[in-house]
């Protein structure tokens, strides 16, 4: 697969310096950038997912009326944690 370029990235020397200074042993600036503009990709489709999400459950629920308070959805979620942790615990 070829590899493509992308602009270069002017900052503060301070900024850069900073970078520099959290490097992990064998890392360079470069694979620092690519991973951190992988993270941010991944970060903002999930984000774009969720919205999406959230908004096909509002049309959904103006559609069929159907609403839960945050009470009861809260509820639900304790629940769930609850067993997951009990699940855990007998393991």
């Amino acid at each position: 697969m070829k590899t493509a370029t992308l602009p270069s990235l002017r900052v503060d020397p301070e900024l850069r310096a900073e970078a520099e200074s959290v490097l992990k042993e064998g890392e360079t600036l470069s694979s620092l950038m690519e991973d951190s503009l992988r993270r941010q990709v991944h970060y903002r489709k999930t984000q774009a997912e969720f919205i999406a999400r959230g908004l096909a459950s509002r049309d959904e629920a103006k559609r069929t009326g159907e609403y839960y308070s945050a009470e009861f959805v809260l509820a639900e979620l304790k629940e769930m944690l609850d067993e997951a942790l009990d699940k855990d615990a007998a393991e």
